[in-house]
């Protein structure tokens, strides 16, 4: 049961968003013209008093793709099952609909924490899959919650159909997807593991060692603060991204939605930091995301960093951005 004191939060945000213009400005009194975004569907928030600051095509509603993972995770942790139960892979979690990657192995046994924190950070698609599907009641019931969290949050256009976001029937539109960001925002381990740089896990069942990067290179970038991140893509949805991040010393959510390219997403988000910290645009070609240095992860309960090949058994992050997780 969400609180009341969120329901009136959303149910405000809703009306705001229904009556706001395409570009519309915010508090700040930034000139909207300005601000020269390639994605599609755009939302920035003023997150601290949930003031609109820009809107492009926010109400259209569009396939979301794996931002439908902020709210697999939200009601992964309102069931209160425990994190530390141990969950395995099954032939349930492939992905038969467009054959997407995965690293988690048939009977690859982890730890639920473990599965939700790959689910955010990395996008895994089968670790979001098994999540679902060890809820009371399977993934039908997984996914009804889900259904039944959005009309909660008073979500109207937003629907799923699955926990992963292969299904291009899981819709929302970006005033929504801001929505959503804020209401996992209040989550401290969605905030933590959605934002978790690069991360090893052990397979329980052979002990086998998989380093994870971060879908969202920006997470690595010392210039950013970020509070919640999400990418997503699928050829319906396009290159998405969606993140809470501190900007000026004010909350932001950006939602960015339908990008072309592979850079585009970060690009824009870029330009609306640029242009929320100064006012002025960013040339296009400044824009480009710099290439995310790497970080080597730390394994929890050791102290100092965890070397990228331990043993034979170890295997290094997969490199981050990949289309077929994002």
């Amino acid at each position: 049961m969400i609180n009341r004191r969120f329901l009136v939060v959303f149910a405000g945000l809703a009306a705001l968003f229904a009556a706001l213009p395409a570009n519309a400005q915010g508090p700040l009194a930034l000139d909207a013209r300005k601000l020269k975004l390639a994605s599609a569907n755009v939302v920035v928030l003023d997150a601290a008093d949930n003031r609109p600051i820009y809107a492009k095509a926010a109400n259209d509603v569009t396939p979301i793709a794996s931002l439908t993972k902020l709210m697999t995770a939200m009601v992964t942790l309102d069931s209160g099952l425990s994190l530390e139960d141990p969950i395995a892979i099954d032939m349930d979690d492939f992905d038969y609909l467009r054959g997407t990657h995965s690293r988690l192995r048939m009977g690859a046994q982890l730890p639920r924490r473990e599965m939700l924190r790959l689910a955010l950070m990395s996008s895994e698609n089968r670790a979001a899959s098994a999540l679902s599907r060890n809820y009371p009641g399977g993934t039908l019931a997984f996914v009804a919650a889900m259904n039944d969290k959005a009309r909660a949050l008073g979500l109207t256009h937003t629907q799923y159909s699955d926990p992963t976001g292969l299904s291009a029937k899981n819709v929302s539109t970006a005033n929504e997807l801001a929505m959503i960001v804020a209401a996992a925002a209040q989550y401290p381990l969605i905030r933590e593991f959605s934002t978790t740089q690069s991360h090893y896990v052990e397979v329980q069942s052979t002990g086998q060692l998989l380093g994870f990067n971060n879908t969202n290179g920006l997470v690595k970038n010392s210039d950013w603060d970020i509070q919640v991140s999400k990418t997503g893509f699928i050829r319906e949805a396009g290159k998405c991204l969606v993140m809470m991040a501190t900007i000026s010393s004010r909350p932001v959510v950006i939602v960015l939605l339908d990008s072309l390219g592979q850079y585009t997403r970060v690009a824009d988000a870029i330009r609306v930091k640029y242009w929320l910290e100064t006012g002025e645009s960013l040339p296009v070609r400044t824009a480009k995301a710099a290439k995310p240095a790497k970080a080597t992860p730390k394994r929890a309960g050791i102290k100092g960093t965890f070397p990228a090949k331990t043993s034979q058994n170890a295997v290094a992050p997969a490199k981050s951005g990949k289309a077929r997780r994002a």
